[in-house]
C-alpha cells in the first residue's frame, strides 16, 4: 500500500503541479458497502425496496444507490428518473451472475452478489458479509475539481473500470398518477441522475478526467470496479456530501 499511495502522490504531482487537491475521501481506510437498487416507478413491488434502500442510505459504512430502469414504461407510467444507461448497468450484472433475465426490484452488494430488493433480511445478511469482507483498493484523490486520481494496486481478471456516478442525496416522494402503482407516493433517496465511465484501469496510477456537473446539488461518487459488472474495489465521494 506504501507504494501504490507513494505512485499515486507521484501522479497528482506530475498531472496537477499547480492545482490543490479537492479534497479527501469520505471514507478513511476501508471503503463503504455500495448497495445498487435497481427499481422503478411503475413496478408494483418496488415500493418495499425503496424503503428500504432509503434507510440503507443513513447506514453508517454503506453507500445506498437507486437507479430507476426504463423497462417498466410499457405499462403506462414514465418513471421520472429512468435512463437507458441504468438498464444496461443492471443487464452487465445479469450477465455476471448468470442470470435467465434482469429482475426488479433487485439489490447488488458490492458488486459481488445479488437478491431481491424486498428481502430485507436477505440483504441484511449480506451487507453484513461485505463489511465483515478483506479489502485492498486503491488509493484514489480527487485533483482540482475536473480530475481523479486512481492509483496502482491489484486489478481484477479481465481488468477494471473507473466509474463516476452523481447522485442526488435528498429523499424525494413522487406520486405515481398511471399504471400498476396508481394513486401511490414512492420514496426515493440517493438516486442517480449521473452515470459515466471513465475509463479502463489496469492496476496502474492513472488520472482520468470529470466530466461537468449537470446540477450543482448532485453527489460526485468514483468507484473502481471489474470490467463489465465486476466487484467493486474503491469508492470515492466528493468532500462535503450530507450522508
Amino acid at each position: 500500500m506504501r507504494k501504490a499511495a507513494l505512485s499515486l502522490f507521484c501522479l497528482i504531482l506530475s498531472g496537477a503541479a499547480s492545482s490543490l487537491a479537492w479534497g479527501s475521501a469520505a471514507w478513511a481506510g476501508k471503503p463503504p458497502v455500495v448497495v445498487e437498487l435497481f427499481t422503478a416507478q411503475g413496478c408494483s413491488s418496488c415500493g418495499k425496496a425503496n424503503q428500504l434502500a432509503a434507510e440503507l442510505a443513513r447506514r453508517e459504512g454503506v453507500l445506498a444507490l437507486t437507479y430507476s430502469v426504463d423497462y417498466w414504461d410499457y405499462l403506462g407510467w414514465k418513471d421520472t428518473f429512468a435512463k437507458p444507461d441504468f438498464a444496461e448497468r443492471q443487464r452487465a450484472y445479469a450477465k455476471k451472475f448468470a442470470l435467465r433475465d434482469v429482475p426488479t426490484p433487485q439489490m447488488v452488494v458490492g458488486g459481488r452478489v445479488q437478491a431481491s430488493g424486498t428481502k430485507a433480511e436477505a440483504i441484511e445478511d449480506l451487507v453484513k458479509a461485505a463489511a465483515k469482507a478483506p479489502a485492498n483498493p486503491p488509493d484514489m484523490e480527487f485533483v482540482g475539481k475536473t480530475r481523479v486520481a486512481v492509483g496502482s494496486g491489484p486489478a481484477p481478471r479481465g481488468g477494471g473500470e473507473v466509474w463516476l456516478v452523481r447522485y442526488d442525496p435528498r429523499e424525494q416522494d413522487i406520486a405515481v398518477k398511471r399504471g400498476d402503482n396508481k394513486g401511490q407516493t414512492l420514496v426515493h433517496r440517493n438516486v442517480v441522475r449521473e452515470l459515466v465511465r471513465l475509463g479502463p484501469w489496469a492496476g496502474r496510477p492513472k488520472l482520468y478526467r470529470l466530466p461537468k456537473a449537470a446540477d450543482a446539488d448532485l453527489v460526485t461518487v468514483v468507484m473502481v470496479q471489474g470490467a463489465k459488472g465486476g466487484r467493486i474495489l474503491g469508492v470515492l465521494q466528493a468532500p462535503g456530501a450530507d450522508r
